[in-house]
């Protein structure tokens, strides 16, 4: 393995570089960088005791162009993703839909009502564009979580463990090689106890930040973990898992059915890969935070820089202020 030619590659992949829009909209609507919520997986609303999550995902257009249904299964996959990163229960959503043509709008509903029934969240409104010359789906979605067991990405710390969890029973869907699928044919309930490893682990307070695994892929996610927090980390090739037949390049820019990326305090390690294999995913130890602001990737005595954040920017967003909590501290 070339880890600097690796390095690069994951640094200029398109899953990570339409990140960099990021930061221009944020400064339009949060000019002194003090909102908690940017950042993060969803928006955070003050509710009393609790805080209400909130969150939107649009399907990336080549994932339409693809494959309709697997755009419209995938838009309730991703958003309950964004409330369980953050150690929400999800609520309810509601879509914006976008079709002149009556067969893609039968096959994105499609996959839409199986994701329904997979994660058992329902659509409780939206709106309908019949006429557009293109075709679209957004999807926002509302969780809940206590305000002291809130999961966030920007509060990793030097000296955390990373970690990784993921579902490696899997399969490349067939129609989006950049898709890791462990949900579809999976029964509804063994998805849904994955997705609840999340709020049992903010229950507990067993990590200090954590994400979903998403577009940028593996590496990509951590570095946005890594960019909001201030820190770096060292990630141990030997110790990420890869399924047989897939190239490295390849198997980092996936998007998985079912993953997450967490840190945790060293004492707490343990714990959070029993509570992930209670649920079962297959969690690994695979890295370290660190104080210098870089995410390396090293395999032996080789070691390639994949995102230094004083040269480099995923989303743009630096360390957030302004916490109700911290998780594990």
């Amino acid at each position: 393995m070339n880890l600097e030619s690796l390095a690069g590659s994951l640094r200029d992949y398109l899953g990570t570089t339409r990140k960099h829009t990021i930061k221009n909209i944020v400064g339009i609507f949060d000019e002194k960088g003090t909102n908690p919520s940017f950042g993060e997986d969803a928006a955070i609303i003050d509710n009393g005791e609790y805080a209400l999550l909130l969150a939107a995902d649009g399907i990336w257009d080549k994932l339409m162009q693809a494959d309709p249904e697997w755009s419209g299964y995938c838009s309730v996959l991703v958003n309950v993703h964004d409330i369980a990163a953050m150690g929400g229960r999800p609520l309810g959503m509601v879509d914006v839909f976008s079709s002149n043509s009556e067969e893609i709008t039968q096959k994105v509903l499609k996959g839409m009502k199986a994701g329904i029934d997979k994660f058992g969240v329902p659509i409780v409104g939206g709106h309908v564009h019949p006429d557009t010359p293109y075709s679209a789906l957004d999807v926002a979605i509302l969780g809940i979580v206590k305000k002291d067991c809130i999961i966030y990405s920007s509060t990793a710390r030097p000296g955390d463990d990373v970690v990784l969890a993921m579902d490696m029973d899997g399969r490349v869907y067939p129609t989006c090689d950049l898709n890791w699928d462990t949900t579809y044919l999976k029964d509804a309930s063994t998805v849904r106890l994955q997705v609840g490893s999340m709020v049992e682990l903010g229950e507990k307070k067993l990590l200090t930040a954590g994400k979903d695994v998403s577009n940028p892929g593996i590496i990509g996610t951590l570095g946005m973990l890594l960019e909001v927090s201030g820190v770096g980390a060292d990630v141990d090739m030997s110790a990420l898992p890869k399924p047989a037949g897939l190239a490295w390049e390849h198997w980092l820019k996936m998007y998985p059915g079912m993953g997450f990326i967490v840190t945790c305090k060293p004492e707490n390690t343990q714990r959070v890969l029993a509570t992930y294999k209670k649920h079962k995913l297959n969690a690994t130890k695979i890295g370290k935070i660190v104080s210098d602001r870089r995410l390396d990737i090293v395999e032996g005595g080789e070691r390639a820089t994949v995102f230094d954040f004083t040269k480099h920017e995923i989303t743009g967003l630096g360390p957030a202020r302004g916490r109700w909590c911290v998780n594990g501290r």
